[in-house]
């Protein structure tokens, strides 16, 4: 198939790239975010429903809207895309750091601080890399989500491979949106496999474990 976009849209490595950016931008943030409200929610579990319920209220806010309200602030760039899709992020990663940490044995966490852990250095050293897979779990779905997401941004000039889809309409191309679709299911099933590939980097003894349950 043929890649011939038209020049007023760039060219097929800039609308990848610009869509890199802004759906791995938002995982990015978006964990950012998750990681001490899922703290704050083990630490303190009364505030756990109430996070939930604002984070679901926010993913309950329709993509465009949520992109025109902040055009006022942010105006047409990559950061008024980033935004929203970080908080919708959260409302799958917020739940899947607190079941992530509420996992980790209590006996692990005890012996941690028997060896004289304190606090800062048992969550960083034995908490955190324990949780990586209910994170990365919650990161995966939330990046492949952002990766169809971004899309959208087309309606306010920010879509990348969502221009495509626009273009397509417009000048009654059906390869344009094809194009479109191919790029950004590879790219969904590209990184979801770099994320899991890290998961696997990132808890070497789990596959260690495996081995010699075998």
């Amino acid at each position: 198939m043929s890649l011939r976009i038209p020049g007023y849209l760039g060219t097929f490595w800039e609308l990848l790239g610009d869509h890199l950016v802004m759906a791995l931008g938002a995982s990015l943030l978006g964990l950012v975010l998750a990681l001490p409200l899922g703290l704050a929610c083990v630490r303190w579990p009364q505030v756990y429903a109430p996070v939930l319920a604002v984070c679901s209220v926010l993913y309950s806010i329709p993509s465009l809207a949520f992109f025109v309200l902040l055009i006022a602030f942010t105006g047409i760039s990559r950061t008024t895309v980033i935004l929203p899709l970080a908080v919708y992020a959260l409302a799958g990663l917020v739940p899947n750091v607190v079941d992530g940490l509420r996992a980790v044995p209590d006996s692990v966490r005890q012996s941690a601080v028997a060896m004289g852990f304190s606090t800062p250095r048992r969550l960083l050293t034995v908490d955190l890399p324990l949780a990586i897979p209910a994170v990365i779990a919650g990161l995966r779905v939330a990046t492949v989500a952002n990766i169809s997401m971004v899309s959208v941004g087309a309606l306010i000039g920010m879509g990348a491979f969502g221009a495509l889809f626009t273009a397509s309409v417009q000048l009654d191309r059906l390869d344009l949106a094809i194009i479109g679709i191919i790029a950004t299911v590879v790219m969904a099933l590209v990184v979801d496999a770099v994320l899991v590939l890290v998961q696997r980097l990132a808890t070497p003894w789990m596959h260690r474990t495996s081995k010699v349950r075998r």
